[in-house]
């Protein structure tokens, strides 16, 4: 097969796969779940944000009447006014709100939300949980009775607490910081909410200590949750194209102790996808293209595990998922303290393990994981050597380049071949004119006599063709490429600002459409898609990350050259066939 077909069937199969794609995100089914045992009723949503308790002798049915009236006292309620903490650690800045000791706000310090230049040597930090409307993404955690008590009056994440301080920081020299939120009731019952924070760490420790000075024993749930709104998109089409982050996975994510799961945001108002499941030894996560938030509890822990869309047919719904613990139980007299773990931060390959079993899977690399974990790792290991990420996939794409150098050797000795005989194929075509039986018994009969295969450029192709797509992701979602700078690209995962790769690779393109011109008796119609295929992968190229198009236009330079070489001594071996 010749080399322009090799580009139609690169082009085509990247479209059906892109189809495919589409159409898994569509129609395909949802994730098994599991269903909760009769003894833990499915939670009972209050008003979308308040779960009611998990019910030990009430019924499914009082217990939803329980959560009618949470729902009914919390939209009536007139909430107190608040304050927010803010908290300083080396690589977070955090705000808290006393209002149910939420985080609200979250910026990576170590992540500017721009690459740096020299007009903006400092661009602010990426922001991670927002409390404007826009942005709406917050941590959110409390306790619920099991009682009648109404919601205003229980340590849930709309209860007001005390903080001691309105500011903390984690000094130089001081490797942990720990911030107490207090709430107390008039019978008694008093919470302490801990957050602790440790230097270099995104992992938030988060305790809930119960302290029962009440004259009745207290029983009830902790729960934790992660709310959000759908991000803000761009005011026209380029952009959004543009923004990676617009192409990726927005969503609600969890481990159910042996299996990652997730639920976009734009499925979540499917009935039949909504999560309601116990999971022991899980976390609850919101996704996003280079970070995650993470609630993680204990991982002996078993909690209920939910998710819901809170106003869904409002102009700016919100995303929630939850999980509730098991139920708690303290005397009079007595404490108990419930413990967990908040996940902050960068989506780095190969450390989100050591924080929680499965948290690794929130790079989600899809059906091509298991190559492109591999080349992630490869990719990695010539940037601790050459310390710049364009070198290092210049380095990727000469040892992919090696290791299947005889391979695509075969391809482009079959593309030299044929085209050498598509003057004999043109003349078959004339002499037989639209018999195409005898056209292709002609045609096979000289394909043997030459000893050419026709089918030579293929396998390399279909071969190959997994290593680019599994490279796509590793270049398009590796948090390693974001804001990393090459020669006169500021962003290696951003498109090129000045289109130089692009043309690169069409100029490449036209380079081996001229060593492999259209062959004579190709389809008109397919001769003319060729002609026009430098232009159109220049256009989709432009705004590819800039990281994915080096790749392209070194491995299609090195490709050329080889392709060169080998189209040479093809022709140099014929005419000494010739010549004896």
């Amino acid at each position: 097969m010749n080399q322009t077909r090799t580009f139609l069937m690169f082009a085509l199969l990247a479209v059906a796969y892109l189809l495919f794609i589409a159409w898994e995100k569509d129609y395909a089914p949802p994730p098994p779940v599991a269903a909760a045992s009769a003894s833990s009723a499915a939670i009972p949503l209050a008003d979308g944000s308040v779960p009611g308790a998990i019910p030990t002798t009430a019924t499914p049915t009082a217990a939803s009447g329980t959560a009618a009236a949470i729902a009914t006292d919390v939209a009536h309620a007139a909430p107190s006014p608040s304050q927010l903490i803010t908290i300083n650690t080396d690589v977070l800045h955090l705000s808290v709100d006393t209002r149910g000791g939420s985080v609200v706000h979250a910026d990576l310090l170590a992540y500017p939300n721009a690459p740096r230049t020299h007009k903006a040597p400092n661009p602010p930090p990426t922001v991670l949980l927002a409390n404007d409307d826009k942005h709406y993404f917050v941590a959110q955690s409390g306790l619920v009775s099991s009682s009648d008590t109404a919601p205003q009056d229980q340590p849930n994440h709309q209860a007001l607490f005390q903080s001691a301080q309105t500011a903390y920081t984690l000094a130089d020299g001081q490797n942990e910081l720990n911030v107490d939120l207090t709430w107390q009731d008039a019978a008694g019952l008093k919470v302490t909410k801990t957050y602790s924070f440790k230097r270099g760490s995104y992992v938030i420790g988060m305790s809930q200590r119960i302290d029962n000075g009440a004259a009745q024993a207290w029983q009830g749930n902790a729960y934790l949750q992660l709310l959000r709104v759908e991000p803000p998109k761009a005011s026209n089409w380029l952009a959004n194209y543009t923004n990676p982050e617009t192409r990726s996975f927005q969503g609600a994510a969890w481990y159910t102790g042996e299996k990652f799961e997730k639920l976009s945001l734009a499925d979540f108002k499917k009935e039949k996808d909504q999560l309601n499941s116990q999971i022991k030894g899980g976390w609850a996560a919101m996704l996003r293209l280079y970070f995650v938030t993470a609630w993680i509890p204990p991982a002996g822990e078993t909690d209920q595990y939910t998710t819901q869309t809170i106003n869904p047919d409002s102009a700016q719904p919100r995303y929630l998922i939850r999980a509730v613990g098991p139920t708690l139980s303290v005397a009079p007299g007595q404490s108990f303290t419930s413990q967990t773990r908040l996940y902050l931060g960068p989506n780095v390959q190969g450390t989100l393990d050591a924080v929680a079993p499965g948290l690794d899977l929130t790079i989600d690399y899809g059906m091509f994981k298991v190559i492109a974990v591999p080349m992630h790792w490869v990719l990695s290991q010539f940037h601790a050597i050459s310390k710049n990420w364009g070198l290092s996939i210049i380095l990727l794409v000469l040892l992919i380049k090696g290791l299947s150098w005889k391979l695509t050797a075969v391809q482009y000795k079959s593309s030299a071949k044929m085209r050498k005989l598509a003057p004999r194929i043109q003349a078959l075509k004339e002499r037989y004119g639209d018999d195409k039986v005898k056209m292709q018994q002609a045609t096979m009969e000289l394909y043997k006599k030459e000893k050419v295969n026709p089918m030579g450029g293929c396998l390399p192709v279909l071969i190959t063709m997994p290593v680019f797509y599994g490279l796509f992701y590793v270049l398009e979602y590796s948090l390693e490429l974001r804001h990393a700078a090459f020669l006169w690209i500021p962003d290696l995962s951003a498109p090129d600002p000045f289109y130089i790769l692009p043309i690169i690779y069409a100029l490449v393109m036209l380079g081996t459409q001229w060593l492999n011109p259209v062959a004579a008796g190709m389809d008109p119609a397919q001769a003319k898609m060729m002609k026009v295929m430098p232009l159109l992968f220049t256009v989709m190229f432009a705004f590819f990350p800039a990281g994915l198009c080096l790749y392209y236009a070194v491995n299609g330079l090195v490709g050329l050259g080889q392709q060169w070489w080998v189209t040479h001594h093809v022709d140099r071996e014929q005419d000494v066939v010739k010549a004896a």
